[in-house]
C-alpha cells in the first residue's frame, strides 16, 4: 500500500480539478456531491474510492471532458493521497477559497457573491464557529 498523505491529497484535489465538481470545507463546485470528511464512509480506502469512482466513471468523464477537454487520470498513489485528504477534517479545513490558485479559481467558475463558500455553507458541513 502507499503512504497516504492528506497535505497531497489536498493538493492534487485543487490541481486535478476535482474541486471543480466536488465541493471540500463549502469550497468547490456544487454539480456534484460534496466529499467533506465528516460525512465520509469511516476507513475508505483508495481501491473503495476507485471502485464508488467506476461506477460513476461515465458521468465524470463527460463532466471532466466538457469542463476540461479530456478525461482526468489518477496513479494508485494519487488515489491513495486523495483517499488520505478525504478522510481529515483537520486538511479539510486548510482548504478554502484564500489557498486556491487564480487558475484554479478561474476553472471552478463558482463563486457565492461575496461570502466565502465555507462560510456560506457552514450549517450543512455542520461546522460551528468554534470549527
Amino acid at each position: 500500500m502507499p503512504v497516504m498523505n492528506s497535505a497531497t491529497g489536498r493538493e492534487l484535489f485543487a490541481s486535478k480539478g476535482c474541486v471543480a465538481c466536488h465541493s471540500v470545507n463549502g469550497v468547490g463546485g456544487e454539480d456534484a456531491s460534496p466529499l467533506d470528511a465528516h460525512n465520509m464512509e469511516v476507513g475508505m480506502n483508495p481501491f473503495d474510492l476507485a471502485a464508488k469512482m467506476w461506477t460513476m466513471a461515465p458521468f465524470m468523464i463527460q463532466a471532466q471532458e466538457e469542463a476540461f477537454g479530456e478525461q482526468i487520470t489518477f496513479t494508485g498513489e494519487e488515489l491513495a493521497n486523495l483517499t488520505a485528504f478525504l478522510h481529515s477534517d483537520e486538511e479539510q479545513h486548510e482548504f478554502t477559497q484564500d489557498s486556491l490558485s487564480p487558475e484554479i479559481l478561474e476553472m471552478m467558475d463558482h463563486a457565492h457573491e461575496n461570502t466565502p463558500g465555507e462560510e456560506a455553507h457552514a450549517e450543512e458541513l455542520g461546522h460551528d464557529e468554534a470549527n
